[in-house]
């Protein structure tokens, strides 16, 4: 294990690893936090991309000095402190536990790999680096969404009670089409597992996050409607879920409920969270991410009912880096949010959340959804032991 190599005398040189959907709002991310927030020095020093010509595009748009297509030659440069892997999840696994071994912190896309094992594997890499101070983390980005950091901050302060009941549902539609073609989020062995890895590690995130609780049973359903789609030789088998739908118990006794789908004709990207307390309840859209919906049961009956929190004041989770009351914020913040908080951990040499092993409980979550739904939906007990590092 190879012990950090940054110094107090230069910036922290970052390299960000895929540079498509999550590569872009990732290299959003780096090049506006400094803008906003007090952040440690650093440079977007080079992105990297299995196509030279890209890649190196992407490069001069997105704000990297460089661009490289070979991710090994990167994870051992000494210019080199911070790995962001924003590649496919059949790569998370490999990339991270060689860029931790290399002594680089490391931030990589959600869910945290496509099976528990390579999860399990990765956690133990993050335990063996922890030890001589090196940072992961996994990019659960809407736990830094202000309304949602603000929910939680309402939950743990008992403004809900005692929470009985979590329904959380994640639609969109891009996959409505039966039209629409294949690509490497279709295919199983590339993807792991359609919307449940996708969009519901998100769900199943968010539930244990704002609950500040771990889900202990899971039964669950997956489904694919469209069971073919076009290919560049013609059609092509869909080998993952276009849908799927999970009953959870966390061990606080909370049930929670979760549903999502890539074929929700009409949804574009609606995570909508509810959660029902003995004292209070809360709703959250993430089409309305600047609004909290609050219910005080405690208050007179003839005067309850859920009062709109517009999360946009300097006192709210993240929005003094912002602008004045009022004007609001979009999706892409929340992966500025996610850099700031990473920078900030290793500056002060502290270990940030979501953790490796936060990611992999999540992972053991989908995996249990995935067992279940084989079994005629059975009932799945969440084994209760992390894996630990062998070092």
């Amino acid at each position: 294990m190879t012990s950090p190599q940054a110094s107090p005398a230069r910036p922290l040189g970052v390299a960000a690893i895929g540079y498509a959907f999550m590569g872009q709002a990732h290299s959003n991310a780096w090049r506006t936090v400094a803008s906003h927030f007090d952040v440690p020095d650093f440079e977007q020093k080079v992105l990297v991309g299995r196509d030279a010509v890209a890649v190196a595009a992407a490069a001069k748009k997105y704000g990297w000095s460089e661009s490289a297509t070979d991710w090994r030659e990167v994870i051992t440069r000494d210019d080199i402190d911070i790995i962001d892997i924003c590649a496919p999840g059949w790569l998370h696994a490999e990339i991270a536990t060689a860029a931790l071994a290399a002594g680089k912190h490391v931030l990589v896309e959600k869910p945290l790999a496509n099976t528990v094992a390579e999860s399990e594997a990765m956690v133990a890499a993050a335990q063996a680096a922890r030890s001589v101070g090196v940072r992961s983390m996994v990019g659960f980005n809407y736990r830094r969404v202000p309304a949602l950091a603000l929910a939680r901050k309402l939950i743990a302060a008992g403004e809900l009670g005692t929470v009985r009941q979590v329904r959380a549902s994640y639609l969109q539609d891009w996959l409505a089409d039966a039209e629409s073609p294949m690509t490497w989020r279709l295919r199983k062995e590339t993807a792991g597992s359609g919307a449940l890895g996708d969009i519901a590690s998100h769900a199943i995130d968010q539930i244990q996050y704002l609950l500040d609780d771990t889900v202990t049973e899971v039964s669950g359903k997956l489904h694919t409607f469209v069971s073919e789609r076009p290919g560049p030789d013609g059609l092509e088998p869909v080998t993952v879920d276009d849908a799927a739908w999970a009953t959870l118990t966390t061990a606080g006794g909370a049930i929670a409920s979760v549903d999502v789908s890539r074929v929700a004709l009409g949804q574009k990207n609606a995570l909508t969270i509810e959660v029902y307390g003995t004292a209070g309840s809360l709703k959250f859209n993430l089409e309305n991410p600047n609004e909290l919906f609050f219910l005080n049961g405690t208050e007179p009956i003839e005067v309850q009912g859920f009062r709109r929190i517009l999360v946009t004041e300097p006192e709210h989770p993240y929005i003094s880096g912002w602008w004045p009351q009022g004007h609001v914020i979009g999706w892409e913040h929340s992966f500025t949010h996610q850099i700031r908080d990473f920078l900030n951990h290793i500056a002060t040499g502290t270990d940030p959340s979501p953790s490796f092993e936060e990611g992999f409980g999540v992972q053991q979550v989908l995996a249990a959804v995935e067992a279940s739904a084989a079994a005629n939906g059975i009932t799945v007990t969440i084994p209760s032991l992390l894996p630990t590092s062998k070092d």
